[in-house]
């Protein structure tokens, strides 16, 4: 077996690596950039090589680099993780020249896959069902009119060397396919050198569900099952679970197979994934067709690990060791469920913009009752501008769906993040979601259900009774506290039993007698151990358990749960009925201002101070986690000033443009 291995790559996948690889008893190397100097998978790993800029560019991205640390510290193979050089042809191809084994699979399978319009080639060849479509050269608009004219509405155009979302349009006429054609190819050629088309029938319905595929180097090539990744914002996948609950057995051997028929076609050995788009409105089975192959490790990886009981990273460094695999197909087994959330540095009530800077708190969940938490943060990390903004991977299993959801909603309200935004919130909505929870989703899920974005979780009757109990005994906590303070002038406080609980505009009375709570009148048990100061509380209603973060607040509490914040305001009946008499302090308008939504880096200003502008004319643009977003008028005015310049970096809600 290696005695060493070299990881290129950072974050929490690197951290994964190295926890299997320490287990197995192999030496580990990490690399690191600027930004990463102090980042845990270098705290982690046995020993850590500079390489670098803080820009991937610089650094990660550059294969010598690599190259030059194994030789330095005598790693004998590198594992790439994900992104970066895992699928690069020629970093494979360099360590191989350099006598450096890849753990991952051969130069020809990445080749092979890596083109869209070839790799669809191959899977026809190899049996596999491939959407009806057209994968040669297509010549121009009038040729792709025609083409989509035969497949029949609706086609998706796709740049061949496209991902992450960009050189995709929809068509759902002829007039779409002239329109958006042309710049189709000019996005491809802009983000990807490569200006080649393919189009093909869109799947009404779609669900997004892959195959997990295993090989060793002797030609034994195994399916791990299926993982549903149905649940995607803009192409990119936010929950992923195994198994699927649209696939049944027949299904599931059906796709399987054929995977592995593509897997054999190119010679494939180590760990990979077969994308397929299936058919939600197909209920024969028949309805699922090739996407692509990714030819390393995925990011939703865990759940197949939860299922099967296999270590992925390790079955990996085995075959690149040149290990037979230790199990035949008839040992894959579906042993429960599993469900894995992306918790993101992003802002949801803001439209889901990037967030950048210093997690001041971060508490995961324990990872306890079969809760994982894969990242690579610690309190006091700084979510940079460089990279992917993944704070952590949340996995979850149980013996059913049910409760690997369940699992899901406990423990993203033990999570504890502060200092940045994050997706926390959606992501607890999500799982509670009814149409989630029955298994009737498609890749529009978040689109369709959530089409104003998102504003928290409604809390429904059951919640707000719970919350309204529970900030009553907080208060009583911390009244009796204070009760105990010595050398007031009028003697010690008399600390109040009954409280005016309101929580969206309603009013609750809510009665303390030794432990003994009413709620409006109705008997309430609750247990809720606290501290004055404590952050997350563990609390439990009617013998229902509940998870909050809390915040005092003057007149009451925030409390974060279930997918929202919610604010109460707990008073004392007298000073309860008194508030009615104090006037509403109306918050200031701001409408004349444009703000920073993000943290970020003002790279364009478009106007001048006196410039008159109309409703969606570009004012300024701000750079943030590699992404540009344009920022537009609102509606038509005069600039008045403009506070900031190009090359400012800004924080959130820092004002750009003052209108008159």
């Amino acid at each position: 077996m290696f005695k060493k291995i070299l990881i290129a790559n950072r974050g929490e996948i690197a951290c994964r690596v190295i926890k299997t690889a320490r287990r197995m008893g192999i030496k580990t190397v990490a690399v690191y950039s600027d930004a990463d100097a102090r980042a845990p998978h270098v705290e982690m790993a046995d020993e850590a090589i500079h390489i670098g800029a803080s820009p991937a560019s610089e650094s990660y991205l550059i294969a010598d680099k690599i190259i030059a640390a194994c030789k330095a510290t005598g790693a004998e193979a590198v594992h790439p993780g994900y992104g970066f050089l895992s699928e690069r042809t020629s970093f494979a191809e360099a360590l191989e020249a350099a006598g450096i084994a890849f753990i991952g699979p051969p130069v020809g399978a990445i080749a092979a896959m890596g083109d869209k319009i070839e790799s669809k080639k191959l899977a026809k060849q190899a049996g596999v069902n491939v959407v009806p479509g057209f994968v040669g050269e297509i010549e121009d608009t009038d040729h792709a009119v025609r083409i989509a004219n035969d497949i029949g509405y609706p086609v998706m155009m796709k740049a061949s060397a496209g991902g992450g979302g960009k050189g995709m349009r929809l068509a759902y006429s002829e007039k779409d396919v002239r329109e958006n054609f042309e710049s189709v190819k000019r996005e491809g050629l802009a983000s990807f050198g490569d200006d080649r088309v393919f189009i093909e029938k869109f799947i009404e319905s779609p669900r997004h569900i892959e195959i997990q595929v295993l090989g060793d180097k002797h030609g034994n090539i195994l399916y791990l099952n299926e993982r549903e990744c149905s649940i995607q914002r803009r192409h990119q996948k936010v929950v992923e679970e195994a198994p699927s609950p649209f696939v049944s057995p027949e299904m599931r051997k059906a796709m399987g197979e054929q995977a592995v028929a593509l897997a054999r076609a190119v010679g494939y050995y180590s760990a990979g994934t077969v994308e397929l788009i299936v058919s939600g409105a197909d209920k024969t089975g028949q309805g699922f067709y090739f996407l692509e192959m990714n030819t390393r490790l995925q990011v939703e990886h865990p759940v197949t690990e939860y299922i099967t009981g296999l270590d992925l990273v390790e079955q990996m460094i085995r075959v690149a060791y040149g290990e037979k695999l230790a199990l035949t197909q008839d040992d894959v087994k579906i042993n429960g469920w599993a469900v894995e959330n992306r918790v993101y540095a992003e802002d949801p009530y803001r439209g889901f913009l990037p967030s950048t800077g210093r997690l001041v708190r971060y508490r995961p969940p324990a990872e306890v009752d079969h809760v994982r938490v894969d990242d690579g943060v610690y309190e006091g990390s700084e979510i940079s501008m460089f990279y992917d903004p993944m704070i952590a991977k949340l996995v979850t299993w149980g013996e059913t769906r049910e409760e690997a959801i369940d699992k899901q909603i406990t423990a993203l309200d033990r999570f504890e993040i502060d200092g940045i935004g994050h997706n926390i919130d959606f992501l607890s909505a999500l799982m509670q979601h009814p149409r989630f929870r029955s298994g009737n989703i498609t890749t529009g899920f978040i689109a369709e259900e959530f089409p104003e974005g998102f504003q928290g979780a409604p809390a429904g009757e059951k919640l707000s009774l719970q919350l309204a109990a529970i900030a009553g005994v907080l208060a009583s906590i911390d009244a009796a506290r204070a009760a105990h303070i010595d050398g007031r002038l009028d003697g010690p406080a008399e600390p109040s039993t009954s409280w005016v609980v309101t929580l969206d505009g309603v009013e609750r009375t809510v009665e303390i007698a030794g432990d003994a709570v009413a709620v409006d009148g109705t008997s309430v048990v609750v247990d809720a151990p606290y501290i004055p100061g404590q952050r997350l509380v563990e609390a439990t209603v009617d013998g229902e358990g509940l998870s909050l973060r809390v915040e005092r607040k003057r007149t009451g509490w925030t409390f974060t749960t279930r997918g929202a914040s919610h604010s109460l305001r707990v008073l004392t009946p007298r000073v309860a009925a008194l508030s009615h008499h104090m006037i509403e302090k109306v918050p200031p308008d701001l409408s004349r201002f444009l703000l920073c939504p993000m943290p970020g880096l003002v790279t364009a200003i478009h106007v001048a101070e006196g410039a008159k502008v109309e409703a969606g004319q570009p004012l300024a643009v701000v750079e943030a986690m590699k992404m540009e977003n344009i920022l537009r008028a609102e509606k038509a005015g005069t600039v008045k000033t403009v506070a900031a310049k190009p090359g400012d970096s800004l924080a959130v809600d820092a004002v750009i443009l003052e209108f008159e």
